[in-house]
């Protein structure tokens, strides 16, 4: 049975699986017996997905939309083998997404250069391409019926170019992708959720960043659902928590940018600590080493995505 977190309005969360418990969430939208999928895990995600269903009384045959909020393969890459198992499913994706989803050769190219080929098929499974018949393009503004119930997708540039976030007209809730930040629940306090960005590569570009922060806590009403945990309640409250943050990143690609070879080094380092301090700041009970358990991967991912940062500004 997969792990699920059930919430009101029939929206649900589903581990994936990916790494470790806890660590990437699928989420479920359930309206008059028709089902929407938010986001897919990898291909061996698609078994907790299936379950999910079932154990809310659904067939495979009453998913009418499959939604990438964006297609890096902790998110999307199941979408392939997801989509063979729901007849009746559009995948919707950022218009800048469609190709790579029925082609994803560049994708699988790219991680198995990252990863080696054996570490990229034991993380991701296979990426399989989805007939482009499929796949419907989501244009900022693109409004969806499930059931009646109206999910409107935002473009959200920041963290991807090719981002969006859905929102939910009956819940008015926001399903963020990785946009809104990545908030982990082990690092969780007395109540206080824990919220870090994320600049990881290729498109981190703070300025959008900034611009998306602002226009999802407009639209959200009192929940952001982030796919690094689930649930953030009182996003209105985190805006200022994540622009300080981005600003701080930014400050410290700033200051290495011109130490050559010692740059990711010293990007690494000033990210561990900016977490760290974060953490104290949130009043924390975890050891650094346990901090760093739980967000040491998204630390080594932020310094090497400002690094690329510094490069596409040079290049300018």
């Amino acid at each position: 049975m997969p792990a699920i977190i059930d919430y009101a309005h029939g929206i649900s969360a589903v581990d994936s699986g990916f790494v470790r418990p806890q660590l990437d969430a699928i989420h479920l939208i359930v309206e008059g017996g028709r089902a929407a999928i938010v986001d897919t895990g990898t291909q061996h995600s698609v078994p907790a997905i299936l379950g999910a269903l079932a154990a809310k009384g659904l067939g495979a045959e009453a998913v009418d939309y499959v939604i990438l909020t964006h297609i890096h393969l902790d998110h999307a890459g199941g979408a392939g083998a997801l989509m063979r198992a729901l007849p009746n499913a559009q995948l919707v994706v950022h218009p800048r997404g469609v190709r790579h989803m029925a082609d994803p050769r560049k994708l699988v190219e790219g991680t198995i250069a990252v990863y080696g080929e054996e570490t990229a098929r034991r993380l991701y499974g296979d990426i399989l391409p989805v007939p482009e018949a499929r796949i419907l393009p989501a244009p900022d503004g693109l409004e969806l019926s499930l059931a009646g119930r109206v999910l409107r997708l935002y473009e959200t540039p920041g963290h991807a170019r090719h981002h969006i976030v859905v929102h939910d007209e009956r819940s008015g809730c926001v399903f963020a992708g990785d946009t809104f930040g990545l908030s982990y629940r082990e690092l969780d306090e007395d109540g206080r959720q824990f919220l870090f960005p994320t600049t990881s590569p290729v498109q981190f570009e703070p300025e959008a960043y900034h611009r998306s922060i602002d226009r999802i806590a407009a639209l959200a009403r009192d929940v952001v659902y982030v796919t690094h945990y689930s649930a953030l309640y009182h996003p209105h409250a985190r805006t200022a928590d994540l622009h300080r943050l981005i600003d701080a990143h930014v400050a410290l690609a700033l200051e290495v940018a011109d130490a050559g070879e010692e740059r990711p080094r010293l990007l690494y380092e000033g990210v561990r600590k900016l977490l760290l301090e974060e953490a104290r700041r949130y009043g924390t009970r975890l050891s650094d080493e346990a901090v760093m358990a739980v967000y040491g991967t998204d630390v080594e991912l932020n310094a090497q995505g400002l690094g690329v940062w510094l490069d596409s500004r040079g290049a300018h």
